[in-house]
């Protein structure tokens, strides 16, 4: 049905537009300790998690190309859609196919946990097999870190938000 599926990429596309211009001109420029968190990637995880593995990957080509049009970003275009296509594919195959993260919000928090330090990390890598200036080690792990701590207190705030928007836009029954 091709004018349902252009509203739910319209809302979605609306909701994500929403939260990464929020990110972009409210948290980017609050100084968190331990490096901060970026709302925006807890949020695509999250949603990449409540959906399918295709839809995952999807949200992951969608979410890194808005972070590397970001004027905050300092890599390569391409660089984060590469990197957020595979975490948001993983993540999602990875929860769509165990029944005990399914219905487990705990499990769910930890995963997007998991899957901000992959990220992270991978970016990490990728840019310093490209060159990149990035800083001292001690500052990318503090950084790192306290993102992976920020994200574990602020993605049970996240996730009922996510998946409330979620329900509502794909007209699923599933609960967080």
């Amino acid at each position: 049905n091709f004018k349902m599926s252009f509203f739910v990429v319209f809302e979605t596309a609306i909701i994500f537009l929403a939260l990464f211009v929020l990110q972009e001109a409210l948290f980017n420029h609050v100084r968190f300790p331990l490096g901060g968190f970026s709302l925006f990637l807890i949020f695509s995880l999250c949603w990449a998690a409540l959906s399918t593995p295709e839809v995952g990957a999807i949200t992951g080509f969608c979410a890194g190309f808005l972070l590397d049009l970001a004027p905050s970003a300092n890599g390569p275009i391409g660089q984060w859609t590469l990197i957020l296509i595979v975490v948001g594919f993983g993540i999602a195959f990875l929860r769509y196919g165990d029944d005990s993260l399914r219905g487990n919000p705990l499990g769910l928090v930890l995963l997007v946990v998991v899957g901000v330090l992959v990220t992270l990390t991978a970016y990490l890598s990728l840019g310093v097999l490209l060159g990149l200036d990035l800083g001292s080690t001690f500052q990318l792990l503090k950084s790192v870190l306290g993102n992976c701590l920020w994200t574990l207190v602020i993605a049970p705030f996240v996730l009922p938000v996510t998946s409330r928007l979620h329900r509502a836009i794909f007209e699923t029954r599933e609960t967080i």
